[in-house]
């Protein structure tokens, strides 16, 4: 039975991040709203730990259960306490949370994929993810960067772009082809250290939203390194393993963005309440819902989704940390939430008027940061499609 009620510590340790939410994150907002490429500063008190989890410890090769050890109940863990604390943060700002030291999407790959000796080397720097090409977005097996062994070193080439995390990260998992005839089987997942010969920061970009943390672009010219920086193994092994077990990540990592849409739209909703009481007008939810006006009904449609968005990243998370696979409820919570947070943030701009507008309150930025949530991690319409194929049952080559 899945129980979604958190327990008193998680209840704790999510009023604790929202004060740190509310005192430290939402007052510099703004602030590096318009600084878009200056490091924020204050979040260097974070370098320490790790908001975004360390993943489960894993068990040693042929280590086998005790035999009087009992099956693990059901339990509320590291993930869905971790999608808990995200809401909290991005509840005080998406763009900062993206720009806390050690919690790149890299790390996510690391933590899930490393060998032993690489979470010696790297499980404590800074790691970004570098997937997307020019010609390479939501169709990953389609990446065009290559690595060639040569003798013990990899020699990587090619063009990644939109990168987050890219000017402040010590490393990056690169996604290349060692094998563009074998398509997805393939693509395997390198970490490169960003003082390599060969590897160079081309440029940031200027964004629509989440402007404190930076996104930019790599390009790899003959970056040689050891054979060991492969992700996972230092030997390729055939088939699909090293795809595959890169993309797993996203099946944990894909509830965190639908976490940090649903802090947003949170923020959004909890300020236009605010000010719809402001004006005089109670929200009664005993009323009949025939006899509202149409601001209270659109407002109470607002909450509706915004509790439907909790409760599929809630599962898809209880089901990471119950070792449950949840490829499905991943991408559900990451297509409901990110198509809904952008839309909930849209409507109270809209229901806030002119105070949805100006600059003088966060509503527009809220409305401007959550787009992306709709994006990165796989597209609303990707998400649609493996939704699609797991509840029909068909492979990606029977439903493209």
């Amino acid at each position: 039975m899945i129980n979604l009620v958190p327990s008193q510590k998680m209840n704790e340790v999510k009023a604790s991040i929202n004060n740190l939410a509310k005192g430290m994150l939402r007052p510099i907002a703004r602030k590096y709203d318009e600084n878009e490429h200056e490091y924020p500063k204050e979040l260097d008190m974070f370098r320490s730990i790790k908001i975004m989890g360390g993943g489960k410890k894993k068990k040693k090769e042929g280590e086998e259960p005790k035999k009087d050890e009992k099956p693990a109940a059901k339990k509320l863990g590291t993930n869905l306490s971790t999608v808990i604390s995200i809401e909290e943060m991005c509840w005080g700002d998406a763009g900062l949370l993206l720009s806390l030291p050690n919690a790149g999407l890299g790390n996510a790959a690391i933590a899930a994929v490393a060998t032993e000796e690489q979470h010696e080397r790297f499980g404590n720097k800074w790691a970004a993810m570098a997937i997307t090409e020019p010609g390479s977005g939501s169709d990953s097996g389609s990446i065009t960067a290559t690595a060639v062994l040569d003798g013990d070193e990899w020699v990587l080439n090619g063009e990644k772009i939109f990168v987050t995390c890219a000017d402040r990260c010590d490393v990056v998992v690169v996604w290349a082809t060692i094998d563009k005839k074998a398509g997805k089987a393939g693509i395997k997942s390198f970490i490169v250290e960003k003082d390599r010969e060969g590897f160079k920061l081309e440029k940031l970009e200027h964004k629509l939203g989440i402007r404190a943390s930076d996104t930019g672009t790599f390009v790899l010219s003959d970056c040689r390194i050891p054979k060991n920086n492969l992700l996972g193994s230092a030997e390729v092994k055939s088939a699909t393993e090293g795809f595959k077990g890169v993309m797993k990540t996203f099946d944990n990592t894909r509830p965190l963005v639908a976490s940090m849409a649903l802090g947003i739209a949170r923020a959004a909703i909890d300020f236009t309440r605010e000010k719809i009481e402001e004006s005089g007008i109670k929200l009664d939810y005993t009323k009949n819902p025939n006899n509202i006006s149409s601001l209270e009904k659109e407002f109470y449609l607002l909450e509706a989704n915004l509790d439907a968005m909790r409760l599929l990243t809630w599962r898809a998370a209880w089901m990471a940390d119950n070792q449950e696979f949840n490829n499905l409820e991943a991408s559900m919570s990451k297509a409901k939430a990110g198509r809904y947070g952008t839309l909930i943030t849209q409507k109270c701009c809209e229901l806030l008027g002119p105070l949805g507008f100006t600059q003088e309150y966060l509503a527009e930025k809220w409305m401007r940061d959550s787009k992306i949530m709709d994006i990165f991690e796989g597209t609303g319409q990707i998400q649609h499609l493996i939704v699609a194929r797991n509840v029909l049952e068909f492979s990606s080559k029977q439903l493209r």
